[in-house]
C-alpha cells in the first residue's frame, strides 16, 4: 500500500492518503501534549507503543463484536485504517473518579463507582472540548439519535472488554476516551486509538500510574510507565 500525500497532522498522529480512497495510513508520533495543547513535550518511544497497543486491542475488540477502523499494522509506527469521518464527540467512560471528574465534582480521586459513567465532550479545540449531553449533541447535529445509541452501546462493550483484559494484567482501568467515525456507508466504527495517552491505567496492587498522567503531572518515569504497560499487554495477549 503506497503512502501518498499527508492529509492531516494532529497532536499525536499524522494521516496520509493511499492509492485506495477508502484506506488511510496513520503514523504515530512521540509528541505529547496536555491541557488542550498548553503543555508540550516528547515521550520517547510513545508512538511505537501507542500504535502497537491500539492495534492489538482493536483486533481483540473486533473479535469481541466491536467494529473498528483497524485494517493492519504496516510497521512499528504506521497502521493501515479504514477512512472514516470522525463523529465530533469525545466519549469518556469512567469506572473510578479521577482527573477532571474529581476536579469538576469535588470527588476524591480513587472513589470507585457502583457502575460506569459515560460523558460526551464536543470535539472542538477552539472551544476547549466542552462537556455536552445527548440533547446538545442532537441540537448541534453532531450525530443522530441512532448513532448516539450505537456509540453508547459500543463504548460500554469496550469498557467491559478492557476492564477484564487489564485486570488480567494486574492493571485497573480507571477511565478512558474513545472516538468513533462513520465509514462511507454510514456505519459507525471505533476509530482513533486505545493507549496510555487515552486511558488511565493504575497498577492494581500499588496504585502506581502507568499512563499519560505521569506527563501531565510532572511525575517523571513517563517512558518507563509506557514501556511497563506495553510489556504487561504483550505478556497477557
Amino acid at each position: 500500500m503506497e503512502k501518498l500525500q499527508q492529509l492531516y497532522e494532529g497532536k499525536a498522529k499524522k494521516v496520509f492518503a493511499t492509492d485506495d480512497p477508502e484506506l488511510l495510513i496513520v503514523e504515530y508520533k512521540d509528541d505529547a501534549t496536555a491541557f488542550n495543547g498548553l503543555k508540550k513535550g516528547t515521550i520517547h518511544g510513545k508512538g511505537v507503543i501507542n500504535n502497537q497497543m491500539s492495534n492489538r486491542l482493536m483486533a481483540k475488540l473486533e473479535s469481541a463484536g466491536v467494529p473498528t477502523h483497524y485494517v493492519k499494522e504496516l510497521n512499528q509506527r504506521e497502521t493501515l485504517v479504514k477512512k472514516v469521518r470522525i463523529v465530533p464527540l469525545e466519549v469518556i467512560i469512567r469506572n473510578i473518579a479521577a482527573g477532571s471528574f474529581s476536579k469538576r465534582y469535588g470527588v476524591e480521586e480513587g472513589v470507585v463507582f457502583e457502575q460506569p459513567t459515560i460523558e460526551f465532550s464536543y470535539k472542538n479545540d477552539d472551544l476547549g472540548d466542552p462537556l455536552i449531553n445527548t440533547y446538545h449533541a442532537l441540537a448541534l447535529k453532531l450525530a443522530t439519535p441512532a448513532e448516539i445509541e450505537t456509540i453508547k452501546k459500543y463504548a460500554f462493550q469496550v469498557n467491559d472488554f478492557l476492564r477484564a483484559f487489564w485486570k488480567s494484567c494486574g492493571v485497573t482501568l480507571v477511565d478512558f476516551k474513545l472516538e468513533f467515525g462513520r465509514l462511507s456507508d454510514g456505519t459507525i466504527v471505533l476509530a482513533d486509538e486505545i493507549s496510555p495517552d487515552t486511558c488511565r491505567l493504575w497498577d492494581s496492587k500499588t496504585g502506581e500510574k502507568l499512563d499519560k498522567d505521569r506527563f501531565r503531572r510532572d511525575m517523571g518515569g513517563v517512558e518507563e510507565a509506557y514501556a511497563e504497560i506495553m510489556n504487561r499487554l504483550e505478556t497477557h495477549l
